[in-house]
């Protein structure tokens, strides 16, 4: 069993079919044969199901791939750090809340690219929840989330601070008013979104539970189901400060204890982050980063 081998096993147990994992390892169908054959003989076990559509993953087919995936990752990340001498350059992907992308990290995306070049970025959103997953399965580097997150695996630190409020209908002048409305609902991103939990916190704090919840994908779509009147949501001021000003919504505040909320930067603890993922974050700090520490030292949050 080596690598070379496992990589041929992930790709055929990601597209299902030798043909495809093939094309996309830039060989022929029968080298990915054949090599799939070896590592079966080397585990002594089928590793996969052949028939008319393609193939599929064996009980020991399942049980491998985790392994190979870390294997293939712990791999690649020790050619990355071999390969980083400090000046940050190559692919990093990070992750990011909805909110954070949109209210913080624009001027942070247009220093980055101006200051390092040789660094090609992707950034992807989602739920607390799903980044936090997304970190663990070392399939970003690092994200934005809802803190404190509380995982062994993890390391955290805190960047943003936002204050929620609660966001209803112009119509809306009294928050006492919305709480007692008939047929409320509470409009939402998806399961896993950490300003829905505080949302719903925040209301059983006052004695209203059991609401229907409308799920929507972006933000846009939430602030237009509740400008329109169906349901409430819990944002970021900073988020709905435009909507507000044009009349569309009314904004309300709630306590500190309840509105304070911090984003935090989170990795794993057993990475040694990148020199890209070191100058992003001091960017997202609001200074360019300086030199990297020397190799034999951890980079990424200090």
């Amino acid at each position: 069993m080596d690598v070379a081998d496992l990589r041929i096993f992930e790709a055929v147990a990601r597209l299902s079919a030798m043909s495809r994992a093939a094309s996309e390892l830039n060989t022929v169908q029968s080298n990915v044969t054949a090599r799939i054959r070896l590592l079966e003989e080397s585990v002594g076990a089928s590793l996969f199901q052949r028939h008319s559509r393609g193939v599929s993953l064996t009980a020991a087919g399942q049980r491998l791939l985790p392994y190979a995936g870390k294997v293939i990752q712990l791999i690649d990340e020790a050619r990355g750090a071999v390969a980083d001498d400090g000046q940050p350059k190559g692919r990093l992907i990070l992750g990011s809340l909805e909110t954070t992308a949109m209210l913080r990290l624009p001027d942070v995306l247009a220093r980055f690219a101006a200051a390092y070049p040789a660094v090609d970025l992707a950034l992807t959103t989602g739920t607390t929840s799903e980044l936090v997953q997304q970190v663990l399965e070392r399939r970003v580097e690092g994200a934005f989330v809802c803190g404190p997150v509380d995982h062994p695996a993890l390391a955290q630190e805190g960047v943003y601070h936002e204050e929620l409020a609660m966001v209803t209908a112009p119509a809306m002048r009294r928050l006492s008013d919305v709480l007692h409305q008939r047929d409320m609902k509470i409009v939402v991103l998806r399961l896993g979104c950490s300003y829905r939990q505080r949302l719903e916190a925040v209301l059983a704090k006052r004695g209203v539970v059991g609401l229907r919840h409308l799920e929507f994908g972006t933000l846009d779509a939430i602030l237009g189901c509740v400008a329109a009147g169906i349901g409430i949501t819990l944002l970021p001021r900073s988020v709905v400060e435009g909507a507000r000003r044009q009349g569309r919504i009314a904004v309300h505040r709630l306590p500190a204890e309840e509105s304070r909320v911090d984003t935090v930067f989170i990795r794993r603890r057993d990475t040694l982050g990148s020199s890209a993922m070191a100058a992003f974050i001091q960017c997202a700090r609001g200074k360019r980063s300086e030199i990297a520490a020397p190799a034999t030292s951890p980079k990424g949050i200090s």
